[in-house]
């Protein structure tokens, strides 16, 4: 979850890695590092906390050359200090930034100090530097010694690592964590993604897992895991630089989720008409494929497992079928049962989510009918190695805490269950027609929830002095509220918990009084009454009850039950979606309230690239 920034030109890269940085900050700010190779000398600057800290750092001590890389870093092994910030280096000759965990490092930490390495920092990574420099001194470049030293690794890892012995090379691998590979004018990148990269190229080759890539500024050599040379092809980005700009906004957070009626409005794009779903969604052919499921087995983590478990409760209720769904970090740990006909969908923003797409990995061996990968980045590892694709289209998201991914996966996956519905025979003509209707209008309901901002706001004050919260649910809403309890916690650091309202009296009401927000999240369904019953227990023992109600709702609250905040949420299909919005809200401007940095909460990163 580290990022990664490296560059060979014919100028100065100072300010290309700087610049990088900044753009790749999300992915980590416990820590920062840069080194530049000039004249056969590697200096380096690195300090604790975020990339600005490095920036003043540099202002007092400027760093030049035309050969170098950088790194911020989320910490796994040694707490965030200078000591322990990339880039490392050995015998100030190597430096290497890494991103991800090299499982055997003990091992090769002990045989490194065996032959005489003093080891300075308390990470894995100091081990990668170490087996380099011993292999150059045993006679090879820095290219062969790359790809013997990855080898030897147990684990993950994207590296760059460059020489004060060969002016101009860097060399660049990758094993379960992304890297991709920039193409300029006698000018080559190396990046965690393409981000920091986007004010000098739109060119880039994604890097297969096992590649290990050496450049200059002449040009590029690929070897892939069977150390063959390998031929990989160049893509154009349609993003732009000024796609990571904050614009009018205060925060990448507050900008994404006021982007949710475009993000919906593209995912919807070309998949959907006035009153039908559009032929072959899911790829050519998939049809005869998608008919003989029988069972869907999702798995994901965080906000996208909360978007599986409310496809949940739609694929059993709208197209009669099965489906489980499962944290995947849990999921390869154990011995799934696996029923003829089951389709395993696996959920991730980034497409590089570690256990995610370790999960997706196990299920291509295990027997599944097909694997779909529901995803936002279209060259990410997930992508390219799940049969079946569904892209979310919600555009560039930076905040850490998902917003637009979680509604447009929600969209997708409603995609699928109409899909499964309709291939199925278990929806006619007609019933069909009126869901893919309430579709087209899903833009328009987010943006009239997203009107209720300033109100919202004034709501929020309530909340800057607790120091926990409950969210209720019932259905398929109680996804909805554990996603509200997640957006708090993770941004305002406000203790916030979800339970399905049914279970209060089976231990959290022992937990209400009258410091404690309850937030109740209330669509227009059958589970209402039991809904309002559950709130009746909480206003009972005092509690300070908030409910966000459908407006067909409320006519069956009462101003006892406590403050009701009322949206037009569309129906059953889409409520999920839209009742998402005010719960985004409070968590931002809870969070601005108390100060906390909302795009990059602590101890937390946006692509969770290692297990």
């Amino acid at each position: 979850m580290c990022g990664i920034v490296a560059a060979s030109a014919h100028r100065d890269v100072s300010e290309i890695l700087v610049s990088g940085l900044r753009a790749l900050e999300y992915r980590g700010y416990d820590s920062a590092g840069i080194a530049i190779q000039t004249n056969g000398v590697i200096s380096r600057q690195r300090t604790q906390g975020k990339v600005r800290d490095l920036e003043t750092l540099l202002a007092d001590t400027p760093l030049s050359g035309h050969c170098g890389i950088a790194h911020t870093r989320w910490a796994t092994h040694g707490v965030p200090n200078t000591q322990n910030a990339h880039p490392h280096i050995s015998g100030n000759e190597i430096a290497l930034v890494h991103n991800g965990i090299i499982e055997n490092h003990d091992a090769l930490r002990q045989e490194l100090q065996a032959a005489g390495y003093e080891f300075s920092s308390d990470t894995d990574t100091e081990v990668m530097v170490h087996l380099v420099h011993q292999l150059m001194s045993q006679g090879s470049d820095l290219f062969g010694s790359v790809r013997l030293m990855v080898k030897r690794l147990q684990g993950t890892f994207s590296i760059a690592v460059l020489s004060a012995q060969e002016s101009g090379v860097i060399v660049g691998a990758r094993e379960g964590s992304p890297m991709v590979l920039g193409l300029g004018f006698q000018e080559h990148y190396l990046a965690s993604d393409v981000l920091p990269l986007l004010g000098v190229t739109n060119r880039f080759v994604y890097l297969a897992e096992g590649d290990v890539v050496r450049l200059d500024t002449s040009g590029y050599e690929i070897r892939d895991c069977e150390d063959e040379v390998a031929s990989r092809p160049v893509k154009e980005a349609d993003l732009t630089a000024d796609a990571v700009q904050r614009g009018k906004y205060r925060h990448y957070m507050q900008k994404e989720i006021f982007e949710q009626p475009a993000a919906v409005a593209a995912t919807l794009e070309g998949r959907i008409s006035a009153d039908r779903l559009l032929p072959d969604i899911f790829g050519v052919g998939t049809g005869e494929m998608l008919r003989k499921v029988r069972q869907v087995h999702i798995v994901a983590c965080g906000t996208s497992y909360h978007a599986g478990l409310v496809a949940r409760y739609q694929l059993e209720q709208l197209a009669g079928i099965p489906c489980t769904v499962e944290v995947a970090s849990e999921y390869r740990y154990r011995n799934p049962v696996i029923p003829d006909d089951t389709l395993f969908v696996a959920i991730s923003q980034s497409g590089e989510t570690a256990d995610t797409l370790a999960a997706l990995r196990h299920a291509k061996e295990s027997g599944y009918l097909a694997t779909l990968a529901i995803c936002n980045v279209p060259e990410s590892s997930i992508v390219r190695e799940a049969g079946l694709v569904l892209m979310t289209r919600a555009g560039l998201e930076i905040g850490v805490a998902s917003t637009k991914s979680f509604t447009t996966q929600l969209v997708a996956l409603q995609l699928l269950v109409l899909e499964l519905a309709q291939i199925g025979g278990h929806v006619d003509a007609e019933q069909l027609a009126q869901w893919v209707s309430e579709l087209n209008g899903l833009p328009g309901l987010i943006k009239q929830a997203l009107e209720l901002d300033e109100r919202i706001e004034l709501l929020a004050e309530r909340f800057v002095e607790k120091h926990h919260a409950l969210f209720l649910g019932r259905g398929s809403h109680y996804p909805i509220a554990m996603e509200g309890a997640l957006k708090l916690k993770e941004i305002s650091y406000i203790h916030a918990e979800a339970y399905p309202a049914g279970e209060l009296k089976h231990g959290p009401l022992a937990l209400v009084d009258h410091d404690m927000p309850v937030v109740a999240v209330a669509p227009n369904n059958r589970l209402l009454k039991k809904l309002i019953s559950n709130i009746e227990e909480v206003r009972a023992r005092g509690g300070e009850m908030y409910v966000i109600a459908d407006a067909q709702a409320v006519s069956s609250l009462k101003d006892h039950h406590g403050e009701i905040i009322e949206l037009d949420t569309g129906g059953e299909l889409l409520a999920p979606v839209v009742l998402t919005i005010p719960l985004q809200l409070l968590a931002y401007h809870v969070a601005v309230l108390r100060g906390t940095d909302v795009d990059q909460p602590r101890n937390l990163a946006k692509s969770v690239t290692v297990e």
